[in-house]
């Protein structure tokens, strides 16, 4: 199945130059929810200490105020940006009073649409058009599924790597589009076998009841206050989560033949409008409902497990940036916070998902049909309802395949990769890694789900105590770090920067968000 991928790797080991495999670039993101003492989700602003949510590189917040998300720059080992992740949580720790940074994906004791706030980001044109879309987001899916938590792993391969592939492939196309083609071809394969992030990481087989806000389920009851899947690996991922429905019944799905086709379709999607969206109003009574009546709004509402990332400069939308300077990292996007972790991700996650991408880079990735799309789609509903669930059979190219033998298949062929990446490691840190997740395969009930629930029986508990109890243990992980005055100085004065930086852009401003809006988009025409 996998004899192409091995004969590329062995092809370009024969160059001499193996070691350009390492060395990528790995970025880290996480989202946590502040909640107050008893778990509820908290209503105080984002702490000004933290600085300006709209311009801090490092801290900032998604769809709610209360959802702080957490980024890393671009490191050169997963240790580094794992380490730079707990250090930004150490920090908001240490500025944060009688509050918690939830431990869990899914959120608990929910009281209701409503008492989830809105993210703020100041009086700017830039700031207001976050908000507004958020605002919208609230009204299209409601807010309740808006702070799901999750992690999200970026990673680029090194510039010094690209030549010397192209080459080694005979391609003569101009250097960024032969990195951006190849980017495709790696975002391809993590879609076919995506079902196997949620397998080995899937941190979500329960939610609170609240959760749910009365609407009826197929999982089954655990608890007075909790549901739950037996086989259950990542409710998050599963339509219960964040998914863009909708969109599909408006007949759009984004097409990941190519760059092109991708911006094409992203594009078309962003420009048509959407008569149930047209019938929520835009602007009422003086207000932006949402940024308009499309399919989506922006780029960022396509809900996808994985992203072609480019960085926008300026005001630059998305797909623009994308189809000027081609892509630049991948950003994997279906990993559940890790409960067991404090800082949410693991250094040996990282070298997994590294060696994957080494793997799903390097492996055949024609275009997905029709057929396959549901396949993908069919593959990953049933992992993340019942992965763990003794014999579960997946689709492969129209015939059945067992979970177990597939996921078996892909890491026997990733055993090479990652002898690559361990050149130079010590103990061998990259095979480590990826015999930790074998192990995982070969026996479901070691999977972070099939713990979860364990813990959960063996302390008589639900969903929420459990969640609740790993929070407070993650506190006192974080309050009892150290770190040097200069690091704090640093993390300080980042934070009166962003604040200095958002007057900056409000005192700028000089049309009306009407205007701001109209130019904004006019960049698709």
């Amino acid at each position: 199945m996998y004899s192409h991928t091995k004969q590329r790797l062995n092809e370009f080991i024969a160059t001499g130059r193996p070691k350009l495999l390492q060395g990528g670039l790995t970025g880290l993101e996480k989202e946590s929810l502040r909640v107050g003492p008893y778990g509820s989700i908290a209503q105080t602003p984002h702490p000004a200490a933290l600085g300006s949510a709209l311009t801090h590189p490092w801290i900032t917040t998604d769809y709610s105020e209360a959802l702080l998300e957490f980024i890393t720059p671009p490191l050169g080992k997963p240790a580094e940006a794992v380490r730079y992740l707990r250090d930004l949580q150490h920090f908001v720790y240490l500025n944060m009073d009688q509050e918690l940074l939830w431990s869990s994906s899914m959120p608990c004791v929910v009281p209701g649409e409503e008492s989830i706030p809105l993210a703020q980001y100041g009086m700017s044109n830039s700031g207001l058009m976050k908000t507004v879309y958020r605002r919208g987001l609230g009204y299209r899916y409601g807010r309740v599924m808006q702070v799901i938590a999750g992690a999200h792993y970026n990673y680029s391969f090194p510039q010094a790597f690209w030549p010397v592939y192209q080459q080694l492939q005979g391609d003569r196309q101009p250097l960024q589009d032969f990195i951006s083609d190849n980017y495709f071809r790696l975002i391809r394969n993590l879609q076919r076998i995506g079902w196997l992030i949620p397998y080995l990481f899937g941190s979500s087989p329960a939610v609170c009841k609240s959760f749910l806000v009365g609407k009826p389920t197929k999982l089954q009851e655990y608890n007075d206050d909790s549901y739950y899947g037996p086989y259950a690996t990542s409710l998050r991922m599963c339509d219960i989560g964040y998914q863009n429905t909708h969109e599909e019944d408006a007949g759009f799905k984004a097409n990941y033949d190519s760059l092109d086709a991708y911006v094409d379709s992203l594009a078309a999607a962003i420009s048509t409008s959407c008569p149930r969206y047209e019938e929520m109003g835009v602007k009422v009574d003086g207000e932006y409902r949402q940024l308009n009546s499309n399919i989506l709004q922006i780029e960022n509402e396509y809900y996808s497990s994985v992203r072609p990332k480019q960085i926008p400069e300026d005001n630059e939308m998305p797909t623009l940036a994308l189809q000027r300077r081609g892509v630049r990292y991948v950003e994997l996007r279906s990993l559940d916070i890790n409960m067991f972790d404090p800082q949410g991700i693991s250094t040996a996650q990282c070298r997994f998902l590294e060696t994957l991408m080494a793997f799903c880079l390097l492996q055949d990735s024609p275009v997905i049909s029709s057929l396959e799309r549901k396949e993908i789609d069919s593959n990953l509903s049933a992992v993340c309802y019942r992965g763990r669930e003794p014999g579960l059979v997946l689709q492969r190219q129209g015939k059945d395949i067992s979970l177990k033998r597939w996921a078996g298949e892909i890491c026997e062929a990733m055993s090479s990769f990652a002898s690559v990446l361990d050149q130079d490691e010590p103990d061998n840190a990259y095979q480590q890694a990826l015999q930790q997740q074998v192990e995982l395969i070969d026996n479901p009930d070691k999977t972070p789900a099939a713990r979860i629930l364990e813990k959960m029986a063996e302390h008589n508990e639900g969903y929420f105590k459990f969640a609740q109890r790993m929070s407070l243990q993650h506190q006192q992980y974080f309050l009892q770090q150290e770190h040097t005055a200069e690091q704090f100085k640093n993390f300080t004065d980042t934070a009166r920067q962003s604040l200095a930086d958002q007057q900056s852009i409000e005192a700028a401003d000089n049309i009306s968000f009407d205007e701001f809006l109209k130019r904004y988009f006019a960049q698709t025409l």
